[in-house]
């Protein structure tokens, strides 16, 4: 039989044949599309695929997506492949690995011993103790390296041997030294170049000058054993270099060489060797005129900086205070040289907590003076981050620098390439050479939020928003933020213009359609909230952010962003003795109150608006302010007042001669009706509404009356009709873009179909519903729709089904801070559980139930939560327990004048008793 590992690759290699071979770009999106993503190097999925190298346990997640996926596809085209468990592919993989140990990643871990000539020298640094992370880059790294493979093997020029190593994050600190000196090492210790292995700094960024190509050739020379007095001249010290390296290709031993801080191609060019030999080069730079392959470096994964810092401290402290630990990787941005001074600066203070140091850094203004150790690390370079981005930052030109201080002034997380042409007051294409050259030093980096857009790490920020800060005057820091700020300004106001479809406008110089506007808000979405929240009170988007988001903000659920807004937005026009507009801005914060159910503030506030509108004289601004107040009172379930104030509005719609305010206050009292009890007095008048805001052309208007309509209908015992309205309302509500309408709608859809005997129609409405709601962020409206979902399956029978909908629904409830329908869906729960024949989860659920009963002051409802747990802990065998449970629901059905219930609960109780005593059950 084959060993374990040849086997892996053989079951490996039949799924992928059968799955009639993916490409490896596929597979490799793959990874992408796991939480968290995962990723992997085409050449390391080469070597799995080719029976080359076993996947170390990093990868375990992947190849078991991995193996899914192939065996799917298999199915798929019909090829006849026997699918395998799971469980066995991990049975496999496992006793694979286990032959392969003693490689890291799979790999031999050397070639056998062949005669020939001692090993060439080896000048490298000592490896990192505790090297962590990089499993994916070092993997990747190591396959351009093997002699025997990858994409960097075989014959060729330096284009084919050379290997550059550079950080996608931007600056130093973030260990492109230490992944290259440990990838050399374990080359080493697998007998891949037994020609040498030469390091080499060449001080790009230190203070003093670059090191010269033939001074570094004189250094690699003698590493090799030429002897001082047969070193040649400085200009054919090159000439040299080459001659040895052509020697030791003719004798089989391939040399590695490693040339660590490399500022640009001209410092390396004439040093890169040709195959069969390699280099492996360093820099902050991308190098993209160097003929090599990248290995792109970001910040650590939050786990392995925690893991790092734990094994910087080599003490308990990381393990004990895991919270703390991971908040202070976050505060170091990941940065494995701000992860080791601060590893350093703990283990002087071994009493100190995480906690502690972590609250020293928070406050971003010391941060980067904190991030510094007296003293060196390895390479003789100072342990401070500030002094390892100053390296960087003395490099650019002058233009580059002040567009560093510039973009560290843009707030948001990220920025556009048309953003920082407003910015940095240039012509488009004088600031993409700028932020091309700011990327090349890795100072910035592509956002990966979408394409042409730039983003800074935490650290890098801090760097350059301080030495803005410092040099505001010089820069026209002030000018340039205002330039910015009216750019986000006035496309954020046409973008709105758009987002009405049935509105005319004048053609647009920036969208074409609404679909290209709501593209661009979506990307500027959390740019344009930290504009408004950073603008002066002076400038025009302080306030006019918050009128031009508010329709995008309502339309798609974002209430957060909408309140902060528009709560900013109020301050401002008050402090400004701007009455209207202070109104304005109210109006919108009440509208997103009542989005989230803070319903007593949304009617106070709409108060404070009716009351400024009338000071103000403004009869219709008072008249959408009442309308709107009743909309807050109707949720309340005044509807007494709620009809009061919606015939107050209509009133002075009429007085203004406002048809529109006519209609709509119309369609509110009519909705009115139908929530009173008076269905068919509704049905006539919403079907006139309908017809007039078709007439004036407002598809969302007329859809949010459909719907209206549709549940009056329903309520008057005409389901098909309802149905019919239902799907109009949906139609006119995604024309017009207005998703929480939609969500809302589909809901009662779900509703009324289940009421038609129509499950599946009813099903497919309310995950539907469930899909609109979360991308919309209404969780309340998430939860309610689940709750749905879980009843129909309960009354299908799909017990299992009914507890995952009912658990995600509670929590969701509790979440929104609804403590009644909390309390309701966990009673579902509890029966689904019981149906299900989870009596233990039951009765847990149950105990959570009543606790909230009672803290409601819900005794109906601690009523039935009694009897249930006593029922439940009956069929468990917990009698007495069960008779205790079922004597106080009998105490509270008696006190609330429910004798039904008394009674049942009663005889329960009774029979608890006679079982806990020995007797036999009624």
């Amino acid at each position: 039989m084959a060993d374990p590992a040849q086997r892996f690759w053989a079951e490996l290699a039949a799924a992928y044949k059968s799955a009639k071979r993916p490409t490896l770009k596929r597979l490799v999106r793959l990874g992408n599309q796991q939480t968290p993503p995962v990723k992997i190097a085409m050449s390391t999925l080469n070597g799995w695929l080719n029976g080359r190298t076993v996947p170390n346990r990093d990868y375990d997640r992947y190849v078991m997506a991995l193996v899914d996926f192939l065996q799917q596809e298999a199915a798929r085209v019909g090829s006849g492949y026997a699918r395998r468990p799971e469980g066995w592919w991990q049975q496999l993989l496992a006793a694979a690995r286990q032959e392969r140990e003693a490689a890291r990643g799979g790999r031999p871990a050397t070639r056998a011993a062949t005669p020939g000539p001692p090993p060439g020298p080896v000048t490298l640094p000592a490896d990192l103790v505790g090297f962590t992370g990089r499993t994916a880059e070092l993997d990747l790294v190591l396959d351009l390296l093997d002699p025997d493979g990858g994409p960097g093997g075989g014959p060729g020029g330096p284009a084919a041997a050379a290997v550059v190593v550079s950080a996608v994050a931007g600056m130093g600190g973030v260990g492109k030294t230490a992944l290259a000196v440990h990838a050399a090492h374990q080359a080493r210790e697998r007998g891949w170049f037994p020609g040498g292995i030469l390091f080499a700094d060449l001080r790009g960024y230190s203070n003093g000058p670059q090191e010269e190509v033939a001074a570094v050739a004189d250094r690699l020379l003698r590493a090799l054993g030429v002897r001082v007095k047969d070193l040649p001249g400085t200009d054919e010290k090159l000439d040299a270099w080459r001659l040895h390296l052509n020697t030791l290709a003719a004798q089989g031993r391939p040399l590695l060489v490693v040339l660590d801080n490399v500022r640009e191609p001209g410092q390396i060019g004439a040093l890169l060797p040709a195959a069969p030999h390699r280099a492996l080069v360093t820099s902050r730079h991308t190098l993209s005129s160097l003929p090599a392959r990248r290995v792109e470096l970001s910040p650590l994964s939050p786990a392995d900086a925690v893991d790092l810092l734990d094994r910087t401290l080599c003490d308990a402290r990381v393990t004990g205070q895991r919270d703390d630990a991971l908040r202070l990787a976050r505060l170091c941005g990941h940065l494995p040289l701000a992860l080791k001074i601060i590893g350093a600066l703990l283990r002087d203070e071994p009493v100190r907590c995480l906690a502690d140091q972590a609250d020293e850094l928070q406050d971003a203004r010391d941060r980067l003076d904190l991030l510094a150790y007296d003293g060196n690390d390895d390479e003789g370079r100072p342990l401070a981050v500030r002094a390892s981005l100053e390296l960087s930052y003395r490099h650019l030109t002058e233009p580059q620098q002040r567009a560093l201080r510039l973009l560290a002034a843009a707030p948001g997380a990220d920025v556009s390439t048309t953003a920082v042409v407003a910015l940095l007051g240039e012509s488009a294409t004088h600031a993409r050479r700028l932020l091309a050259g700011l990327a090349r030093i890795h100072l910035l980096e592509p956002a990966t939020t979408g394409p042409e857009r730039w983003a800074m790490h935490d650290l890098v920020r801090l760097f350059a928003d301080d030495l803005g800060q410092r040099n505001a005057a010089g820069d026209g820091r002030g000018a340039a933020l205002s330039r910015l700020l009216h750019h986000y300004l006035t496309t954020a106001q046409e973008a709105d213009s758009h987002l009405w479809p049935e509105m005319a406008r004048p053609a647009s110089g920036t969208f074409t359609d609404r679909d290209q506007a709501l593209a661009w808000l979506d990307a500027e979405r959390g740019n344009l909230v930290a504009a408004a929240l950073a603008a002066p009170a002076h400038h025009p988007a302080a306030t006019g952010l918050a009128q031009a988001l508010a329709t995008y903000h309502t339309h798609f659920g974002l209430f957060t962003d909408s309140i902060r807004l528009s709560t900013v937005a109020a301050a401002v026009f008050r402090e400004a003795g701007d009455r209207l507009g202070e109104g304005d801005a109210l109006n919108t914060l009440g509208a997103a109150l009542v989005s989230v159910r803070d319903l007593e503030r949304a009617a106070d506030t709409f108060r404070q608006v009716v009351g400024i509108c009338r000071d103000a004289g403004d009869r219709r601004h008072e008249a959408m302010a009442l309308h709107n107040l009743g909309s807050a009172l109707t949720r309340l379930e005044r509807l007494p007042e709620a009809a009061e104030t919606f015939h107050r509005a209509l009133a002075l719609f009429g007085e203004t001669d406002d048809l529109y305010g006519q209609t709509q206050a119309m369609g509110s009292l009519a909705a009115l009706a139908v929530e009173a009890g008076q269905p068919e007095h509704a049905v006539p008048i919403l079907t006139e509404i309908v017809v007039l805001f078709g007439e004036l052309d407002d598809r969302r208007s007329q859809g949010t009356a459909l719907s209206n309509l549709g549940l009056a209908l329903a309520r008057s015992g005409r389901p098909d009709e309802a149905v019919t309205a239902y799907t109009d309302a949906l139609a006119a509500l995604r024309h017009a873009g207005d998703r929480l309408g939609e969500g809302t709608t589909l809901r009662s859809l779900g509703a009324i179909l289940v009421e038609s005997s129509r499950a599946e129609e009813a099903a497919g409405a309310f995950a539907d519903a469930v899909t609109v709601c979360r991308e919309t962020d209404d969780r309340h409206g998430e939860a309610t729709a689940l709750t749905e979902l879980g009843l129909l399956r309960y009354q299908e029978r799909r017990f299992p089904e009914a507890v995952d909908h009912f658990t995600a629904a509670a929590t969701l409830f509790g979440e929104t801070g609804d403590r009644n329908h909390e309390a309701s869906t966990l009673n579902n729960l509890g029966g689904a559980l019981v149906a299900a024949g989870r009596l233990t989860d039951a009765i847990a659920v149950g105990r959570r139930e009543l606790r909230m009963c009672r803290e409601l002051g819900d005794r109906r409802g601690e009523g039935i939560v009694l009897k249930n747990l006593g029922r439940a802990l009956s069929e468990l065998g917990h009698f007495n327990e069960a008779a205790d449970h079922l004597t106080d629901a009998v105490t509270v059905f008696r006190e609330l004048g429910d004798p039904g219930r008394a009674a049942e609960a009663l005889r329960h109780a009774v029979a608890a008793r006679a079982r806990a005593a020995g007797g036999r059950s009624d």
